[in-house]
């Protein structure tokens, strides 16, 4: 019973996004002033954090860690290339639908804008 409890537990990483659950009736995609701080850090906190956060990271996130500036800005190429789901890293969200275009589009912006950390 107890190896039940933790196997549940191991593998109780849900992926879906809030977006996903709770579309916004408005279809527009606004990457006009994209911060890390206003827009990036909203789409992980929605989409990858459930698996990357620094408590979660070493468990279910293949220990890679996305909880803050520096450990995202220092994985920018794979977490686009992820997220594109193009090239030989595993598709993220893993498990889980694309992300949205908008999202997609927002964080490669960023990245194209230098990775600021505003």
């Amino acid at each position: 019973m107890f190896a039940a409890i933790i196997a549940a537990g191991v593998c109780s990483c849900y992926y879906d996004s809030e977006e996903g659950l709770y579309p916004s009736i408005s279809s527009t995609c606004d990457t006009t002033n994209v911060t890390y701080s206003g827009k990036v850090v909203p789409i992980f906190a929605n989409n990858c954090l459930s698996c990357h956060s620094n408590a979660r990271a070493a468990s279910s996130g293949g220990s890679v860690a996305l909880e803050n500036f520096a450990d995202v800005s220092a994985q920018a190429a794979s977490i686009s290339a992820a997220i594109n789901q193009t090239g030989p890293l595993s598709p993220m969200p893993k498990n889980g639908s694309k992300l949205k275009a908008c999202l997609i589009t927002t964080f490669d912006i960023w990245v194209r804008n230098g990775k600021p950390n505003n």
